[in-house]
């Protein structure tokens, strides 16, 4: 027997966090959007009671079945422990990067400065993106640019004296990546990062003028 109502975890072809409903046409609700124009609905009153989120919901609701829109799938998948991970593992990187940049700038000894380039391992869009802007959040390195085509993040560096300084810097790219696919990646890039990353065809450090 078909059955009438069908949520994503049930059907993997569904997009997550929806609910499909059985009929002579397929409708599907997006269920954070529901959420979204909900809490829109709320706003516009400026008052939150149980009768305007209810009332709420259901204006939702309609609009969504009234006005259906077409199925986007941006490859975004949300993992609440990935994302605390993620979030915890960023914190703590903040603040030692912090400290090793403070010991930097006052250590009074000249550093050489370079750009690396470290090769992704997923190569979508979005989780390039991502990449890029957690690996911009930690101080004592910069992503200069993002090269698409081979899905690259060439990166600054304040110190990079040694080999093993940009060695070490390109595992902590490696370990972002990692972070932020598991927290929002689908299932083909978490199995991606999940196979150990190579140094190979990286590339030599440039020096900056």
């Amino acid at each position: 027997m078909r059955r009438l109502i069908t949520f994503s975890y049930r059907n993997p072809e569904l997009p997550p966090y929806s609910v499909e409903f059985a009929g002579r046409r397929r409708r599907v609700l997006d269920l954070p959007l529901i959420a979204w124009l909900t809490l829109i609905w709320v706003l516009l009153w400026s008052t939150l009671t149980w009768a305007n989120v209810v009332t709420g919901v259901v204006v939702a609701v309609t609009v969504c079945l009234a006005f259906p829109l077409p199925q986007v799938d941006l490859g975004l998948r949300l993992h609440p422990w990935g994302i605390l991970r993620l979030a915890g593992y960023l914190l703590y990187d903040m603040y030692t990067s912090g400290v090793r940049v403070t010991r930097q700038i006052f250590a009074g000894r000249p550093h050489r400065p370079a750009v690396i380039g470290v090769p992704l391992r997923c190569r979508g869009d979005l989780m390039l993106a991502a990449t890029a802007v957690t690996v911009s959040n930690v101080p004592g390195g910069a992503v200069v640019e993002v090269r698409r085509a081979t899905a690259t993040l060439f990166l600054h560096v304040l110190d990079a004296d040694r080999p093993e300084e940009l060695e070490a810097a390109r595992h902590q790219v490696w370990k972002l990546e990692e972070l932020t696919v598991r927290a929002f990646g689908t299932r083909d890039e978490i199995a991606r990062v999940s196979v150990p990353p190579s140094a190979a065809g990286t590339g030599d450090a440039e020096e900056e003028s």
